[in-house]
């Protein structure tokens, strides 16, 4: 009998065993297929898709500094796509964010035809991004423009005062880390501010004038803060029309030569794992040669490589433990 419990046991440690170095097998044989995806994608497209096809990219968010997407823009560049859209659905962001995305775009241009179209919001650095375009194209209802420079900040000083609370500093001069939100707001610091609005503002201003081609009354109309309709826009020459992707994909062929039939593929500018269908097809390949059925059967429905985006490797080896009952 304790002969029978002890061969019993062995089985055991021996599955389960079995079962690890399975899985750990089937973990070396994706993260290679990973590194060679990674290598022969661009910015998650499978490989051959560019070619005679259009690059659909979004923007959509707050804008900041992001130098993956500056790097995915490049490749993009040097890519085989006909032409890109650009879809922009964003309230803005920092002013150096939307600057540096602006001339990302702008050199993306030179290479390649490049057209936006405003989903849902263009405003301020979104329409920043937008003006990299010769030709924008906005819904009815999209909501454009908001040009302006905005600094905001809380001032807690008053709410200190009352609890009893004393900020105390030494700084090189005045205007050290001013306003710092734990006093009132100098003149000095207030001027100092305004003078860093005045000049973003002044630029922005500079960029849509250029861009858009509009003299200085039509300018003052446009460049109040207000956002405007895309129906509005278009009288004021913040858009060229009023349309969808394509709207924006017809005016690639009347004015860029673009052939008509071409698909448009989304290129992914922080793609994700469970983006690569190559991956999918590989992943499920290896499992099912290692002896793991079932995994690969819930990788064929898309189940385990969005748990893998959602949680992590760390958090997928976890459910892939075996069990201690087996």
């Amino acid at each position: 009998m304790s002969f029978d419990s002890d061969v019993i046991v062995d089985r055991r440690r021996i599955r389960r065993k079995l079962t690890f170095w399975r899985v750990t097998a089937a973990l070396v044989a994706i993260a290679a297929v990973v590194a060679i995806g990674a290598a022969s994608t661009s910015s998650g497209s499978l490989p051959g898709a560019a070619s005679g096809s259009i690059a659909r990219i979004k923007i959509d968010g707050l804008i900041r500094s992001d130098y993956d997407r500056v790097a995915a823009l490049e490749r993009l560049e040097k890519s085989s796509y006909e032409a890109v859209v650009v879809h922009i659905n964003s309230p803005g962001g920092t002013t150096a964010g939307a600057e540096q995305l602006y001339d990302s775009l702008v050199r993306l241009k030179a290479k390649k035809p490049l057209v936006v179209v405003v989903e849902g919001m263009a405003a301020s650095g979104g329409y920043i991004a937008a003006l990299s375009a010769d030709h924008i194209v906005a819904r009815q209802s999209s909501l454009v423009g908001s040009i302006g420079v905005l600094i905001q900040y809380p001032n807690l000083a008053e709410l200190l005062k009352n609890v009893g609370v004393k900020v105390e500093e030494v700084k090189s001069s005045p205007l050290k880390a001013a306003p710092n939100g734990f006093e009132p707001t100098s003149p000095e610091a207030r001027a100092a501010l305004d003078a860093l609005v005045k000049d973003s503002y002044a630029w922005f201003r500079g960029l849509v004038k250029e861009r858009r081609s509009l003299d200085d009354p039509s300018l003052d109309k446009v460049a109040d803060g207000r956002v405007f309709t895309g129906r509005q826009a278009v009288g004021l020459k913040l858009v060229d029309q009023l349309g969808d992707e394509k709207t924006a994909v017809a005016w690639l062929v009347a004015q860029k030569k673009i052939k008509a039939d071409l698909p448009v593929r989304d290129y992914k500018l922080s793609p994700r794992l469970g983006d690569m269908t190559f991956l999918r097809t590989a992943a499920v390949v290896t499992l099912e040669a290692v002896g793991l059925p079932s995994i690969a059967h819930k990788i064929a429905d898309g189940g385990m490589l969005q748990s893998v985006d959602q949680y992590g490797l760390d958090g997928i080896l976890a459910l892939w433990r075996p069990s201690a009952s087996n």
